[in-house]
């Protein structure tokens, strides 16, 4: 006799929707590193890259700077034992990294973004190289440079680079994370400039700090596509005109301090004998 076989009973069973692990930060009381983790509604990618910063140096404080975030942004950082400064309304492109390189207590400013997690690896030999003399340590990530047409940002680093007589830094710039500085060289550039990277780095170089690409993290690769606007069939990026007026900005400073040339002698040309 054949046994009949009972149906199965299918359950809809849904997905356990679990909650991100956490990161378990320690701010130490008298912190040898500062990391400044500026973040408006990341909290997608925050817990990857709050786990990255706590493994980045023992004597370490983490300050996540949550500007004009609603998307549990903020109590994502202090969940996770950051420092938080938070803001109600957005404070602008780079704002948020002055405003936590002011609450910093630590000797070295390690300078990251909350939308790229960067393993640990890649984030201590920018630390190392403070410690070891380096005033500022900056990303050697020059940007897509073997294109035809050069991309206005990668093009204005360049100039700019040029200009300092630091050709050998080609595209390296305070406009990409991960850099760090050292605390002398935070005051002697000043607060205010680090809202304006290009200028910092003008001010850095002209005023004789130590200035030098120490590690390359290939941002461009990780940084997400942010909205773009379209332009007679032309995909343009909001941030490319504000990014390439911040280092007009850097190269008219630099002008007021090097005279209309730039430092470069006039070749024997005498002009006052032209009417």
């Amino acid at each position: 006799m054949v046994k009949k076989r009972k149906p199965r009973i299918r359950l809809n069973r849904k997905p356990i929707q679990r909650k991100p692990t956490l990161p378990r930060l320690v701010n130490h009381e008298d912190p040898m590193v500062s990391i400044i983790i500026p973040a408006m509604n990341e909290r997608a990618t925050l817990a990857g890259v709050l786990r990255e910063a706590g493994r980045v140096h023992p004597r370490s404080e983490t300050i996540v700077v949550a500007n004009g975030s609603t998307d549990g942004t903020a109590e994502l950082a202090k969940a996770s034992g950051a420092r938080v400064i938070r803001t109600p309304e957005p404070l602008g492109h780079d704002v948020g990294r002055r405003v936590g390189a002011e609450a910093a207590r630590g000797q070295v400013l390690l300078f990251i973004d909350a939308d790229m997690v960067i393993p640990a690896r890649e984030l201590r030999p920018y630390v190392k190289a403070v410690l070891a003399g380096v005033d500022v340590a900056l990303n050697g990530y020059s940007g897509p440079a073997d294109r035809k047409e050069a991309h206005p940002v990668v093009l204005a680093k360049h100039v700019l680079n040029g200009l300092l007589h630091r050709s050998d830094l080609r595209g390296a710039s305070l406009t990409a994370v991960p850099h760090a500085m050292s605390r002398k060289g935070m005051e002697i550039i000043g607060l205010d400039a680090l809202e304006v990277p290009p200028l910092a780095l003008a001010k850095a170089v002209r005023l004789g700090l130590n200035v030098q690409a120490v590690h390359t993290v290939p941002v461009g690769k990780l940084n997400p596509a942010r909205g773009r606007m379209q332009n007679k069939g032309k995909r343009v990026d909001p941030l490319t005109a504000l990014v390439a007026g911040d280092h007009l900005e850097a190269i008219h400073w630099l002008l007021r301090q090097q005279g209309p040339r730039g430092g470069y002698g006039d070749l024997g040309r005498q002009r006052g004998k032209v009417r």
